[in-house]
């Protein structure tokens, strides 16, 4: 399967990745129970997402007794890195400076923000 579609989701799918991202191994229950602490959402509805998570290879999950215990297979990285691409290839032609320019002229960027990435273009600089 491409990389691509393992790391294409949804809102929620990307909640649930979350939650294991974060734990790095979790229940069906235990992922609908921490969800739910910001917005309800039905324990089905979580089962079925891990269905297709799984189908796609971003998830895995081991048997425990009779409880499956699932795992990411995806890191954040490769989803962010998957995602951005594909907004700068949809939406600016593939370009960075583009998608960045955007950022910056709809006053999506804080100044704090702005500082970091001028350090992170001076530290790119240096190590080339």
């Amino acid at each position: 399967m491409p990389r691509d579609a393992r790391t294409r989701m949804g809102t929620v799918q990307l909640r649930i990745m979350t939650v294991l991202w974060n734990r790095g191994r979790a229940t069906a229950r235990e992922i609908t129970e921490t969800l739910t602490r910001r917005k309800r959402i039905a324990h089905s509805t979580v089962q079925t997402l891990l269905r297709k998570l799984e189908a796609k290879g971003a998830v895995g999950h081991d048997q425990e007794d009779r409880t499956f215990v699932f795992y990411p297979l995806v890191t954040r990285e490769e989803v962010v890195r998957s995602d951005m691409r594909d907004v700068a290839t949809r939406l600016f032609d593939g370009s960075a400076y583009g998608l960045v320019a955007h950022l910056i002229r709809e006053d999506m960027i804080s100044d704090e923000d702005l500082d970091r990435i001028e350090a992170l273009i001076r530290e790119r600089e240096r190590e080339h």
